[in-house]
């Protein structure tokens, strides 16, 4: 059994500017780190595949997609801005579809393959995406696409969803706020974009807002404190990761100090969680992580850890 890696490359045609942090780039950094660090021959790597309208809609409102459809650029000179940080160029709207796409087939892959963890490497990212706005370099929110199609394909009644990125994954949380079936965790830097997740009040949401210098003790203790025992008192049949590496201390997107061993415990935690509870079952997906080096290096340890 190894860890099944879906991406494809169409998520590279999304392109806003030369200087954009979320660029194709990543992608490339995380497939070069792999190779470099003998990861290669111990993944099984696939293609993924677009996700449909049906998909789209079991967590996004029907206006909202047909505005990005409506609207997505067809000419290589256009653009559109969906918010203040988000833009659509040609490319995007498959990169997008590619991008919620993967999800989906990670789920298929857990659940009916010998592979039991799944890592999509795609862009864009998905978590600040609401029920009917983009936001935060995100159009489609890909995490929430995966869990909602495992939990109609395979009928499952929990999913855990531990977002780990450095900013609160507000999308995510908007989504799935009032339905008692998902267990949201998620673990961010604050104050910081999207200034959000500090007053919610849900017995299914786990907020844990953290101060800018947080370092790894730190961040495991209160990881370990607040999320582990409701994981384990919910009992998820599937794990899904927004796997953000943002918050690495060589990245200048925000002001945490992790490091590789930090992401390659969670992925070592999150591992025996599954174990105990849905066979071993889990699916990530990229978030953020923008300093290229520590990115390749950050998602090595996560998949490690997850091995």
């Amino acid at each position: 059994m190894s860890i099944t890696v879906f991406s494809h490359p169409y998520c590279s045609l999304h392109r806003v500017s030369e200087v954009h942090p979320e660029e194709p780039a990543r992608i490339a950094a995380i497939n070069d780190q792999i190779i470099r660090s003998g990861m290669e021959f111990a993944l099984t790597q696939k293609d993924a595949k677009p996700a449909t309208r049906e998909d789209l809609l079991r967590v996004h409102a029907a206006n909202y997609i047909d505005d990005v459809f409506e609207r997505a650029p067809t000419e290589p000179d256009q653009h559109i801005w969906l918010d203040p940080d988000t833009m659509m160029t040609a490319g995007t709207l498959r990169a997008a579809l590619y991008a919620a796409g993967s999800g989906i087939c990670a789920v298929d892959e857990v659940f009916t393959a010998e592979n039991r963890r799944a890592f999509c490497a795609v862009r864009p990212p998905g978590h600040h995406a609401t029920w009917d706005a983009a936001m935060g370099f995100c159009i489609f929110n890909n995490i929430a696409v995966a869990t909602a199609y495992a939990m109609h394909t395979y009928g499952i009644e929990r999913v855990a969803i531990v977002d780990f990125d450095v900013h609160h994954g507000n999308g995510t949380e908007d989504i799935f706020l009032n339905d008692e079936r998902v267990l949201f965790c998620s673990s961010f830097q604050h104050p910081l974009y999207p200034n959000s997740g500090t007053e919610t009040i849900s017995h299914e949401v786990i907020n844990i807002p953290l101060p800018a210098g947080c370092d790894g003790p730190t961040w495991q203790a209160a990881v370990r404190e607040r999320w582990f025992p409701a994981i384990d008192a919910f009992e998820p049949q599937l794990i899904m990761v927004s796997a953000g590496f943002d918050g690495h201390l060589e990245d200048d997107m925000a002001q945490f100090k992790l490091t590789e061993t930090d992401y390659h415990w969670i992925g070592r935690e999150l591992k025996e969680l599954a174990e105990r509870h849905c066979d071993g079952r889990i699916v990530a997906t990229l978030e953020g992580g923008y300093d290229h080096s520590s990115l390749g290096r950050s998602v090595v340890a996560f998949l490690k850890g997850m091995q």
